[in-house]
């Protein structure tokens, strides 16, 4: 659907939409509380003085060099310039301790990183005697410079000669597509992180495949906030808006989402499940504080909403659910899209699965989530929802030029141009993971008679109960946390005689209701312990095993007084739960929720 021809590089792709739009506003950015614009021109520039910067350090094809920073104009020119260059960038996600940024720098064999602030630079020197291939350190931020990190622009003065038009589009000319792009570290929640390598011909592939269903425009604004070095936003916020010749406009921080939503007014973005849950319990808490008017109101709107929806899946509403969505429209959704910049088209929602009740909300609101499907493995697209092909439930029909096939037990399989080269330095894993021809996803599901591809679960989460029934956690746990008093849930019971649940409250929402009602803040775990607290959270879990059969429904459960973290191991950079170290962190909670008398734990 975008005007511009597909190349076989990414930054010929970057040539292409530099000259078929060349717009004065290609990527935006905020400095000093003022949106800037910059050009594809001035992007180009800085591209290009990175290229020579760059090529005063030597670097040989196939290099490695990491990049260890928030989104940003220079994550983008660092990028497209390594690229350039035929280097192998390593994305690594701000939020990583000390010790998973050392593993990574180890494993790939790093020879420079590109940070962005002092609290990164300081991160690295404190690691650099214990990784000796790493020879260069620069920082974005000029702050962060001194002390063997050097500043961006004393790395851009390295330049030795100028690197005109001419000698870069030569440069580029010259990569192959099956040129090691990048290598994107899975997150890691089975083991070890492993390192994907994906090639140009890999990411050019996923580009083609999702701009060949998808309606992205050189008049769209997108909002970027999820991390660069999350191949979702890798590809899809930033590859494909940049060859549809979509503005980028990159977020504050993911704390100033919602003002930054008001005040770019995207048409579309990006993003994860849990910035969504969040939206939607802020909405639902907005609403719950309102008066009994507007409560009536917001609820009748949503049913409408819902009724218009359904019956647009069935074929198109009649006439009368049509005038009813055009009055709630009036009273209550127009309101709700205001929030979000009110231009926004559609979000795309990937990287963990989307609850079919927030996706819902949202598209009888006139604000569709487009849910999605896909991994690091595969650049990472297989599977989409558009704004045409749709089911609520689903992620979508496989890509055009995806082949996907269900295993005899179930597993997803997968086929195509986007499917990484292998694991580097990991022969064996790459073939258990590519065999037969393959991408074995390690996800269940099935697919209907009409495409659509639906999610179980993970193969590797599923749980086994002692009496031989298998429960897929992830739906449980996101049945339950939608409620505002819950941060995080963890289904446990594998080999065990019944379901059990780990609770992370919400904590500011906990602690509010826990003041409310008179009870002692002073003491966390005696907070989470205490009866109050036992049987709201009893309520909310009774309320999600109506709808649960009875092997999967939560027979006990721990409320935990401290929050799951990146820091610890819980969690990954991208939130997901690692399951196996969570488990063992509270062991002796699960094994208290199987004593023979079953009672509240908290801890």
């Amino acid at each position: 659907m975008t005007p511009v021809e597909f190349q076989s590089s990414v930054p010929a792709q970057f040539l292409a939409s530099l000259d078929a739009f060349g717009k004065p506003d290609a990527f935006r950015h905020k400095s000093d509380g003022n949106w800037l614009d910059i050009s594809h021109a001035d992007m180009y520039g800085r591209v290009r003085a990175a290229v020579a910067a760059l090529r005063a350090l030597r670097l040989a094809r196939a290099d490695r060099v990491a990049i260890l920073s928030e989104n940003r104009p220079e994550w983008a020119a660092i990028d497209l310039a390594l690229l350039s260059l035929g280097v192998v960038d390593v994305p690594i996600y701000p939020t990583l301790t000390p010790a998973n940024i050392e593993y990574l720098l180890r494993d790939a064999d790093a020879r420079v990183i590109f940070v962005s602030s002092k609290e990164h630079a300081a991160t690295v020197r404190g690691l650099r005697s214990r990784l000796p291939l790493l020879e260069h350190v620069v920082a974005f931020d000029a702050d962060a410079g001194g002390d063997g990190v050097e500043t961006f622009d004393a790395f851009l003065a390295r330049a030795a000669e100028p690197v005109d038009d001419r000698t870069y589009r030569a440069l580029v000319a010259e990569i192959h597509p099956r040129e090691w792009a990048s290598i994107i570290y899975t997150s890691g929640t089975t083991g070890e992180p492993k390192g994907t390598i994906l090639s140009h011909g890999n990411f050019m592939a996923n580009i083609r495949q999702c701009l060949t269903v998808f309606d992205l425009r050189p008049s769209d604004t997108c909002l970027s906030f999820l991390p660069l070095s999350h191949v979702f936003e890798r590809t899809a916020g930033f590859y494909c808006m940049m060859t549809a010749g979509t503005s980028i406009v990159y977020a504050e921080s993911i704390e100033r989402v919602p003002d930054n939503l008001r005040e770019v007014r995207p048409t579309v973005v990006c993003s994860v499940p849990r910035v969504y849950e969040k939206m939607y319990a802020r909405i639902l808490d907005t609403v719950a504080k309102g008066s009994v008017l507007r409560k009536s109101i917001f609820h009748w709107s949503m049913a409408v909403g819902r009724a218009y929806v359904e019956q647009t899946a069935a074929g198109g509403a009649n006439a009368a659910t049509r005038l009813q969505r055009t009055v709630a429209d009036a009273l209550a959704f127009r309101t709700l899209r205001e929030r979000v910049g009110g231009r926004l088209r559609f979000f795309i929602s990937g990287g963990a699965p989307l609850s079919k009740e927030i996706a819902e909300f949202f598209r009888a609101a006139g604000i569709p989530i487009l849910e999605g499907y896909g991994l690091t493995e595969t650049s990472p697209v297989i599977a989409v929802n558009t704004q045409e092909n749709w089911r609520i439930g689903s992620v979508g029909r496989p890509l055009p030029g995806v082949e996907v096939k269900i295993a005899d037990d179930g597993e997803i399989l997968a086929r195509g141009d986007n499917v990484m080269q292998g694991y580097f330095r990991k022969p064996e894993q790459t073939d258990e993971a590519l065999a037969g021809g393959w991408f074995h996803t390690g996800d269940i599901g099935h697919i209907n008679g009409d495409g659509f591809l639906y999610i179980t679960d993970r193969k590797k989460d599923l749980i086994a109960t002692a009496g031989g029934k298998k429960v897929a956690p992830q739906p449980i746990e996101a049945r339950i946390r939608r409620n505002k008093f819950v941060t995080e849930a963890v289904l446990v019971g594998n080999r065990r005689p019944f379901i059990s649940m780990l609770i992370v409250p919400n904590f500011d929402r906990l602690d509010a209701w826990a003041r409310a009602g008179g009870l002692d803040l002073s003491d966390r775990k005696r907070l989470t312990a205490s009866p109050e607290v036992r049987a709201l959270y009893q309520g909310i879990v009774d309320r999600a095993n109506e709808e649960l059969a009875q092997f999967e429904k939560i027979k006990n459960f721990t409320v935990l007084d401290r929050e799951l973290t990146v820091a610890e191991g819980h969690l990954t950079p991208t939130l997901k739960v690692r399951r196996k170290i969570v488990e063992e962190a509270y062991r002796d909670d699960i094994d208290a929720m199987y004593q023979p008398s079953p009672g509240s734990t908290a801890r």
